[in-house]
């Protein structure tokens, strides 16, 4: 499968794309179900809600121990992490070939997997997620250019409800101030210089098998989930072969998957 020059056209505009019932259900469903069984069983790796905005820039940046604190243990839980290795499903969805030429379009370049950076099951749990704040991905990544795409698969039905992304159209290719973020490098909501901008924002309802692909540099959100029902999400990183991780950084302390 591959993109069509319209399709092409809009992600290089717009910073993501969403292909409508890209993955099987029967696929989905059993990688729910594998996702559910870490999850009520808490295996670590894993990141829980406990502190998750006070975590500073050089934590994201440098920290590669993903392991959950001990007094974290009974705090709900954000996202399985380091998935790729977990279990047979979750690692032929992340070499999945039907995407890999769409992904070659995006990249323009080979396709390689960084394990460093998302190969997660992202959660949000019902009344007791904290929401996702404007931010870019790239912020507390160390390559040596921008080319890193992330895929993000639902794996359930997806609203604003109960935290579907939402995006800032054509925000991966705008240049910004460091004072329009925090010192946490969320972008900020109370500077007037970003309100224009923030009120361009788009999200769009996603189904089972959805996957959207958006760039590392595109602004991005999502609401805590207020319904009764976690919302349960798959997403990975890759990147162009020609983009190399920065020694000695988190980026590079985790090994890559070229994908042939």
């Amino acid at each position: 499968m591959r993109l069509s020059d319209e399709q092409l056209e809009q992600f290089d505009r717009d910073g993501f794309i969403v292909l409508r019932d890209f993955a099987p259900k029967e696929q989905c469903e059993a990688i729910l179900d594998v996702a559910k069984t870490h999850l009520k069983y808490r295996i670590e790796p894993l990141e829980t809600e406990t502190g998750y905005d006070q975590k500073d820039k050089a934590y994201r940046t440098d920290v590669a121990d993903y392991r959950s604190l001990f007094q974290e243990e009974l705090a709900p839980v954000r996202r399985l992490r380091q998935v790729y290795e977990r279990d047979i499903l979750f690692k032929e969805w992340m070499e999945d070939a039907k995407i890999r030429p769409i992904l070659e379009q995006i990249l323009r370049d080979k396709v390689v997997l960084t394990l460093a950076h998302h190969n997660s099951i992202m959660t949000k749990m019902p009344h007791v997620s904290t929401q996702t704040r404007w931010h870019q991905d790239r912020r507390y990544w160390r390559y040596t250019d921008n080319n890193l795409v992330s895929v993000w698969l639902a794996l359930g039905e997806e609203y604003s409800d109960n935290g579907v992304l939402e995006f800032m159209p054509g925000s991966h290719r705008m240049h910004f101030d460091a004072d329009q973020f925090d010192e946490k490098e969320y972008f900020r909501e109370d500077s007037p210089k970003n309100s224009a901008l923030i009120q361009s924002k788009v999200s769009t309802r996603l189904q089972r098998g959805d996957v959207v692909i958006f760039h590392s540099l595109l602004l991005h959100r999502a609401n805590k989930n207020d319904t009764d029902e976690p919302k349960i999400a798959f997403v990975y990183t890759v990147k162009g072969s020609r983009t190399k991780a920065i020694e000695n950084t988190r980026s590079s302390a985790y090994s890559e998957v070229a994908l042939d």
